[in-house]
């Protein structure tokens, strides 16, 4: 399926919300509810609080606990190879999707100072990795990311390889893969479900608008929680 296309009043829309509120609007989208398509688990959100990331994502694998076995200079081609995968081109929002491959990630990590200034610069929107991060003191501010742990070390991480698929708290994601993550986790959207999505998220709006409203007033208790839930409910 080629890459959806996210034009600038729909990207300013998509980053507008959290994630929760994506995935109820996919919810809606869809018909039905889903327990697949976003991450699962307690995720390290540096720097805090974060903005929301919205991105096609560019996906790499990484291992830290032993040396490559490639020489430096196939190590250093890699890495710029991998510099290249993930720089947006053409306006085109990107998100890394990093899978630690090691038996226990987060050994090394590859996030730190020095690589959120890199990728920043390249205009990437953010990170989601099960590896580590650390220097978390002088993160760049603005580059969101999204890591399993916090560690102190590199150890001897390495990029193992890019642009195959990966899998990241329970969420699979491919190259191409559009990305809406934030302090809560992450989630996929379906390119056929995208310009549904605006006029979902003032629908889960206008829903949940009653029983908000309600909660919020004076003399809140069940007989409005009843009247609130009707008239949700009768929204669509």
């Amino acid at each position: 399926m080629s890459r959806p296309t996210l034009d600038e009043p729909l990207l300013r829309a998509l980053r507008a919300v959290d994630t929760p509120t994506i995935c109820n609007a996919l919810e809606l989208a869809m018909g039905s509810r889903s327990a697949s398509g976003f991450t699962c688990g307690t995720l390290v959100a540096a720097p805090h609080p974060m903005t929301p990331m919205v991105g096609f994502a560019r996906t790499a694998r990484i291992r830290a606990a032993q040396p490559s076995s490639r020489t430096p200079e196939a190590l250093r081609q890699t890495r710029l190879d991998y510099y290249r995968h993930v720089a947006p081109a053409a306006g085109v929002p990107t998100v890394v999707v990093m899978q630690d491959l090691d038996e226990r990630p987060g050994i090394g990590s590859f996030w730190g100072e020095v690589n959120s200034a890199v990728h920043e610069g390249l205009g990437v929107s953010g990170v989601l990795t099960n590896g580590s991060v650390r220097d978390l003191g002088d993160l760049s501010p603005s580059f969101p990311i999204l890591a399993a742990s916090i560690g102190p070390s590199h150890a001897f991480v390495h990029i193992h390889d890019v642009g195959t698929p990966v899998e990241v708290f329970g969420l699979r994601v491919v190259h191409d893969d559009l990305i809406h993550a934030d302090r809560h986790g992450a989630v996929c959207i379906p390119p056929q479900l995208l310009r549904e999505l605006p006029a979902c998220i003032e629908l889960v709006r206008r829903k949940e608008a009653p029983l908000l409203a309600a909660a919020r007033a004076g003399g809140f208790g069940l007989a409005q929680i009843e009247a609130a839930l009707r008239a949700a409910d009768d929204i669509h």
